[in-house]
């Protein structure tokens, strides 16, 4: 039942337990690896950034990401020493290949980047993913992004061949190659500009790896995926997850790029999140000689995160961790220099011409319906018709992170209008949010979890409201709370349950603004700023 607000008030001036303000709020980036002694401590970030591949240019480490439907795609991000990274830009500006992408005839969920690879060949950064069709099928196509610099601009080619989870690689011959597949791997060459398919796919590997000792997957064979490709001392190496969630590392050597290929498990520990083991990624040498493998782990709602392996090269393969078993905390690489923390960006002021790198629209934005120039030091978001948050054009999202993260958002809802909806939640299926709604002439401040309205209160006069929003890995629960001065915060609706019903994307901090009434033209919502804080604890 609706309730009038005044008469809460009187009861609920107390802070929401776990609330920071948001003055205080804004000062901190989240989680950060780096322990400021020489060492660090895995994941390099408590996120969402899945199948990393990583590469060396000159004194800068490069890091791309799978991203799925999120604009723009296929996050890079930069390091000098491997701990310590920021946000260098995007491969993808837009999808244009389906009017879906822009949430016309449509959605499409789980669909954009997946498996990303990153190189740089001749003064050029390639970065290639793949787009599946639909969930479990067959089919799609490949994509390879071309640019200069990481900051862009980029090209794209798409390419009609579905080249599953790719692993590109320029060979010391001139050729350039593809591995992929899921189970059985394949290896496709490319034009040598690597634009086209030159040749037919090979079959270089069929055959599922054993279930090692200690691992919590049920027994059997596993197949791979996630290639990626090198060559050392005259070998080919394809480092492979198998596994899935409770997965481990595995690699393939061979003297010849077509095979036949041995295998070797080089990793496998369940131990820093039980039960979930590290699986997928890229490995890297450093100046000096030395190599190190960014590897993923499953962490449920929250992400899938990068951790930081060494490798010790034993018997000719690449082994990583301590013997390929755990790896939390250790010396940081070798780089011949100390950097500064850091850590990707989350707070933001809206107070640049360009919008922050840590943001992501919800599918394409509608470019008409979002500024940060109409008002000056504010993100304005103009609503478009949708029945509900999951069809809304251009809702804005970033990471939740682990093990704790707390957004909130200061909002002025003046240029509301009839039908309008808008607010700030946590993204994902189910999801769930806190805002206010405009209906009969009336500002109705309402919370939504799973797509049902959990509570309202009427009577909201003023123009100004604060939303935040607390995510935690303990139980992966979201709760919510609002705030009519920024300072006290009141806890309104009930818990988010957090889920993954779209599978492979973590849940995300979300404002938005949309109108559930069809035809009609939707006001603006005026979003001040969005205060980050979590990490440790």
């Amino acid at each position: 039942m609706k309730r009038l607000l005044f008469p809460l008030l009187l009861l609920s001036t107390w802070a929401m337990p776990g609330v920071v303000s948001a003055q205080k709020a804004g000062g901190t980036t989240g989680w950060t690896a780096d322990n400021g002694n020489g060492t660090f401590t895995n994941p390099l970030q408590w996120g969402d950034w899945p199948d990393p591949d990583v590469i060396r240019v000159g004194d800068w480490f490069y890091m791309v990401s799978t991203s799925m439907h999120y604009v723009p795609g296929c996050p890079i991000l930069r390091s000098k020493d491997l701990v310590n990274w920021e946000m260098a830009g995007y491969a993808v500006d837009r999808y244009n290949e389906d009017p879906r992408y822009d949430m016309k005839g449509g959605t499409l969920y789980l669909n954009g980047s997946w498996a990303a690879t990153i190189r740089h060949h001749n003064g050029l950064f390639y970065v290639g993913f793949c787009t599946p069709s639909g969930w479990g099928t067959e089919k799609g196509h490949f994509s390879i992004c071309t640019a200069k610099d990481v900051k862009g601009p980029w090209t794209r080619t798409i390419f009609p061949e579905f080249l599953y989870d790719p692993g590109l690689f320029f060979d010391d011959d001139g050729k350039v190659y593809v591995v992929h597949g899921q189970g059985t791997l394949y290896l496709t060459e490319l034009a040598p500009d690597a634009l086209s398919v030159k040749g037919k796919a090979v079959k270089i590997w069929q055959g599922g790896i054993e279930r090692p000792q200690g691992s919590s997957a049920p027994n059997g064979k596993y197949g791979m995926e996630g290639s990626h490709v090198y060559k050392i001392n005259g070998y080919y190496y394809i480092a492979n997850p198998a596994g899935g969630t409770e997965g481990w590392q595995v690699c393939l050597r061979s003297k010849s790029i077509t095979g036949p290929y041995e295998s070797k498990i080089i990793y496998q520990d369940e131990s820093s999140y039980p039960n979930n083991g590290l699986h997928q990624g890229g490995m890297v040498q450093l100046k000096n000689g030395d190599w190190w493998f960014i590897i993923m782990q499953d962490r449920g709602p929250i992400g899938r995160v990068p951790h930081l392996l060494p490798v010790k090269w034993v018997d000719g393969w690449p082994i990583l961790g301590d013997n390929g078993k755990g790896f939390v905390t250790g010396r940081k690489p070798d780089v011949g220099k100390t950097f500064a923390i850091n850590a990707p960006a989350t707070s933001d002021e809206f107070n640049t011409p360009q919008l922050g790198l840590q943001w992501q629209w919800n599918h394409n934005p509608d470019n008409s319906k979002w500024s940060l120039a109409s008002r000056k030091g504010y993100m304005r978001l103009q609503a478009s018709y949708a029945a509900s948050l999951k069809e809304a054009r251009n809702t804005l999202t970033q990471r939740v992170q682990g093990p704790f993260s707390q957004g909130t958002v200061e909002m002025d809802i003046t240029g509301l209008k009839e039908g309008d909806v808008a607010g700030f939640g946590v993204f994902q299926d189910p999801y769930a949010f806190i805002g206010v709604k405009k209906e009969a002439g009336h500002t109705v401040l309402v919370m939504v979890n799973d797509g049902k309205t959990i509570d309202s209160i009427g009577g909201i006069s003023q123009t100004k409201i604060w939303f935040s929003a607390v995510a935690t890995d303990k139980g992966f629960t979201a709760s919510f709370s609002y705030s009519l001065d920024g300072k006290k915060f009141i806890p309104f609706g009930d818990q988010l349950k957090m889920g993954l019903g779209l599978p492979w994307t973590a849940n995300r901090f979300a404002l938005f603004n949309f109108n559930t009434i069809a035809g009609s033209e939707g006001g603006d919502a005026d979003f001040n700023w969005f205060h980050f804080t979590g990490g440790r604890q």
